[in-house]
């Protein structure tokens, strides 16, 4: 954590930023990765543009399942998404990606509107986010 209400990860990749953005503004490959291990998507509204909407439902490896309604407050093609999570709890997710020599730099920034419920949920947020980022790798790794 950056700070009682900012949750930060960070991740090195062999894939270029293209390749990244990429699996970010595909739905298909976003389904594939999105959430920590286990989980699945299943999108209903996917409007990958500055203020579009982004409805979906992730169903836990337990069954249950968690609505979940967004918008993409902004987006860089390449560089930068900016989610923001419209329902409890409420967040916004900034995902930033660096050229480097051999890959890209990504960066995890989840900053939530209270504090309270970001310490309610520290415990799972972390790796939560981490996990992520490994589906990620693996789905860029496959396709």
């Amino acid at each position: 954590m950056i700070d009682e209400r900012t949750f930060f990860s960070e991740r090195e990749f062999e894939y270029t930023p293209d390749q990244i953005f990429a699996a970010i503004a595909d739905p298909e490959r976003l389904a594939r990765w999105w959430g920590p291990e286990g989980f699945t998507n299943t999108f209903d509204e996917f409007d990958f543009r500055p203020g579009g909407a982004w409805k979906f439902t992730m169903h836990g490896p337990d069954g249950a399942d968690y609505w979940n309604e967004s918008f993409f407050e902004s987006i860089e093609t390449d560089r930068s998404v900016v989610i923001r999570h419209d329902c409890a709890p409420y967040f916004t997710l900034t995902i930033a990606i660096e050229p480097r020599s051999d890959g890209s730099n990504l960066t995890w920034t989840q900053r939530f509107d209270d504090a309270e419920v970001a310490q309610r949920v520290a415990a799972i947020v972390g790796s939560a986010n981490e996990e992520n980022l490994e589906r990620l790798t693996r789905v860029l790794g496959s396709d």
